[in-house]
């Protein structure tokens, strides 16, 4: 696999480790605010983390945006996505919502041949098509149930994160990792905040620690997913996300001693080893065309 590949999936799994933490941070978050109030204060913590160092040491053209329209509709599907994702977690355990939430990649790997003409053969899309159907087979009623409002909170937040990792690979080729970072958080505050004025509740001080880590964790996150998806192609890293499940399972046992039911698991199951074809897939193809000019020099049997 070429170095810019491996770089790519070591930005995504540090990327996804992160915001696990700051997931769970905003699940507490959301037992006292409305999910768009959340929105606001993970979005306005972040930010200082953001531009601060750049334009403490000089760096400040790197906020440049060059591409303005662009960062306005990222940070509009950036509503959709903390919002529609704050509703799954307010209602579901953070490892269900990362099951249905983790539909996202399949999404990127099939906008990404639909979207930025990459290539992705009938094996990957075969692959999507089998992980979707995991995520369905998660949705069947059972005893403990799934909250329908954090269902489709969680199936518009991956959809919405499909289309704003596309936008990335676009963005990326233009302007800088804090540029990108900077402006798309700061017009997600901005919307969320007109948002949610109406049901704005005071932040209390007992929280303001959790808001700060918040802060920071959404803010080195993000630049890793940005530097993940500037290293390698959207097929490729997308996938990786699938360690999300992982972490979710871990902090729902470690810090709200909850497990996933059999159904999530093996629905669960099923989407990552969908990604996990897609992945083998693209090794094999990368591997291919040198194995084939050796076999046409004669260095191998054909």
């Amino acid at each position: 696999m070429p170095a810019r590949s491996l770089r790519g999936i070591a930005f995504m799994l540090a990327a996804v480790a992160t915001f696990a933490g700051m997931d769970a941070l905003l699940k507490a978050l959301t037992a006292h605010y409305p999910p768009l109030q959340v929105a606001v204060l993970r979005g306005a913590a972040s930010l200082p983390f953001i531009a601060l160092p750049l334009l403490l040491t000089g760096r400040g053209r790197e906020l440049l945006a060059h591409r303005p329209g662009m960062h306005l509709l990222r940070g509009l599907l950036m509503v959709v996505i903390m919002a529609g994702f704050l509703y799954a977690v307010r209602a579901m355990s953070l490892a269900d919502a990362y099951a249905i939430f983790l539909t996202a990649p399949l999404m990127v790997t099939a906008l990404a041949a639909l979207g930025l003409r990459e290539h992705v053969g009938w094996h990957r899309w075969g692959a999507v098509v089998v992980g979707l159907a995991g995520a369905v087979a998660m949705l069947r009623p059972s005893v403990s149930g799934l909250v329908l409002w954090g269902v489709i909170g969680a199936f518009v937040s991956a959809f919405a994160y499909a289309c704003n990792a596309i936008l990335l690979r676009v963005l990326t080729r233009t302007d800088s990792t804090a540029s990108v970072a900077l402006w798309s958080l700061a017009i997600m505050t901005v919307v969320s905040a007109l948002l949610a004025a109406h049901d704005w509740r005071d932040v209390l001080a007992a929280h303001l620690w959790q808001i700060a880590a918040v802060g920071l964790a959404g803010a080195v996150a993000q630049m890793c997913l940005i530097e993940a998806f500037r290293a390698a192609p959207a097929s490729v890293i997308a996938p990786f996300e699938y360690t999300a499940l992982f972490w979710g399972i871990t902090i729902d046992w470690v810090v709200w001693d909850a497990l996933p039911s059999m159904r999530v698991l093996a629905g669960g199951a099923i989407v990552v080893g969908s990604g996990l074809y897609i992945i083998w897939r693209e090794r094999r193809l990368e591997l291919a065309p040198p194995i084939a000019a050796r076999a046409a020099a004669g260095n191998v049997p054909p």
